[in-house]
This record gives structure tokens, C-alpha cells and sequence, in this order.
């Protein structure tokens, strides 16, 4: 059944290959509806900054790499934990993931904001974590699954607790639930809530604080690839970057997705 279901999956994906495979299998991953990110486009076909971003890794690797149709997000991150989905894009590296998990240098930057409209603004511009949030009482959508930092983590189960806490599945999602005003403010990934929210013409304003401010990087399924398919997609990451290849693809994406120099604290897993 489990074969059956890999063949049906890969049937219709898109491989990006060279004449010589520097890595020790093709790599398969499955594509998510995340975009500027990742998402399909009008034709049917992967698209997004982090597909152009992986494209060029893996062809400046020598590596193959097999992008299959969407899954659910759960199976998608089983699939991973077994082997059966090789690669995950725009991961930020924990504990817990680290015991299944390869991760190469990062490849671009990612944050994390509080938002809310543009008539509150005002009121919630001094608003800097999570704190005042729960001491406020003020009402918090935020996605319902991910990795958004310590001071997320420290405040959740009271957050939870008091009922300020509205989880959404997808970034369309949490947009009509703020044109909605089912909330006083709303936590995601900077670019994802800008583009959505201009697709969706629905304003919001970004508080002046970032909750996360991270590079993220390709996670490997450590139950099927090896450390030197890290290697050489590192290696390939550096020589990329000295060139400049890299930052003329996020370059257009905007200057919060250009790669820092130096990290701060942990950002959003996919």
C-alpha cells in the first residue's frame, strides 16, 4: 500500500537533475501550498523563492532532487521521520529535530512578526512579546504548528489557558480571520503575511518588534541520506553565496529574506 501510495505521489513530479549525481540518491520532497515560498503555480508547477533557491543548490551540488505533489502537512512530516520524503524546506534547527534531522547552512533569512490592523496600530505598537500580550489579555491568532521562539514557548500554556489563543491551518486562513475581526493581533512569517494579505487586499501593519529574526536552512532526513549529501549541498550553499548567486534570487522577495550575518534566536520551522 505504502509503495503504491510513494509511486502515486512522485508519479507527476518535477526532477531537477545534472549528467552526474555528487549526492547518494535522488532527494524527494513534497511540495506545501506556502507561498511567496512555495506553492504551485498557474501551470501546475512548483514555484517560489525557496524552489528557486533549492533548484540552484542542488544543480550547483551535482544532485538530483524529485519534487512531489502536495501532502498533508502531518503525513508530509511522518514521510520525513521515516525516510520515505528525503528533504524539508526552510527548517530552523531544535533539539527534538535535531535526533532525526541533518541541517545544512542556511540559505536564506526568515522572521517571525506580531501584526494587527491599521486602526489599532496605535494601541499595540509597544507591544514586544508575549508578556504584555497575556497580561493585556489581548486576543493572539497564531499558527497551529511551528517553532516561534522561547518567549512563544515560555508563555503558551497560558496563553492557551486563558483562551487568547486562535490557531489557524494556513495563511489565507488567518488573513479572513482578521478581515473578520476575530482578533486583536496576529503572529507569522513576515513575508507570508505580507503577500498574503496584499493578494487578499486585506491591510495590516507589522508591530515595530520581530518576535524571530533566523536563518533557515534544508533539513535531511537522517533515516535516508548520508552526511556527505550534506556536505556537498554546504559546499555548494558557500560557493553560491561567494558569488552572489543567492542573494539575486531572494533580492526581488524583498530585504527581509536577504541573508545576516550573524543569527539570533530560532525562527519558524516548516
Amino acid at each position: 500500500m505504502l509503495k503504491r501510495f510513494l509511486i502515486c505521489c512522485f508519479a507527476s513530479s518535477v526532477t531537477l537533475s545534472l549528467p552526474v549525481q555528487a549526492c547518494s540518491k535522488v532527494m524527494k520532497m513534497a511540495i506545501e501550498q506556502w507561498p511567496p515560498y512555495i506553492y504551485t503555480d498557474a501551470k501546475g508547477q512548483p514555484a517560489g523563492l525557496d524552489i528557486e533557491l533549492a533548484k540552484a543548490i542542488f544543480a550547483e551540488a551535482g544532485c538530483k532532487l524529485q519534487i512531489g505533489e502536495e501532502l498533508p502537512r502531518k503525513r508530509r512530516q511522518e514521510m520525513f521521520m521515516r525516510g520515505e520524503i528525503d528533504l524539508m524546506l526552510a527548517a530552523s534547527i531544535t533539539p527534538e529535530r535535531e535526533a532525526f534531522s541533518r541541517f545544512t547552512a542556511p540559505y536564506r533569512n526568515e522572521s517571525i512578526s506580531l501584526f494587527t490592523t491599521p486602526d489599532k496600530i496605535a494601541k499595540y505598537r509597544n507591544i514586544d512579546g508575549f508578556a504584555p500580550i497575556l497580561q493585556q489579555k489581548i486576543t493572539l491568532l497564531a499558527p497551529n504548528a511551528g517553532w516561534y521562539g522561547e518567549d512563544y514557548k515560555k508563555h503558551y500554556f497560558w496563553l492557551n489557558e486563558a483562551n487568547l489563543i486562535s490557531p489557524f491551518e494556513t495563511f489565507t486562513q488567518a488573513i479572513k480571520m482578521t478581515a473578520a475581526k476575530r482578533t486583536e493581533l496576529l503572529m507569522g512569517d513576515t513575508g507570508a503575511m505580507i503577500y498574503e494579505s496584499k493578494l487578499r487586499n486585506v491591510p495590516i501593519v507589522a508591530l515595530p518588534k520581530l518576535i524571530v529574526n533566523d536563518h533557515v536552512r534544508m533539513m535531511l532526513s537522517k533515516k535516508s541520506t548520508t552526511e556527505a549529501d550534506r556536505q556537498a549541498l554546504d559546499d555548494a550553499i558557500a560557493r553560491l553565496e561567494k558569488r552572489g548567486v543567492l542573494k539575486k534570487i531572494r533580492s526581488p522577495y524583498g530585504i527581509a529574506l536577504t541573508l545576516v550575518t550573524a543569527p539570533a534566536p530560532s525562527a519558524t520551522p516548516q
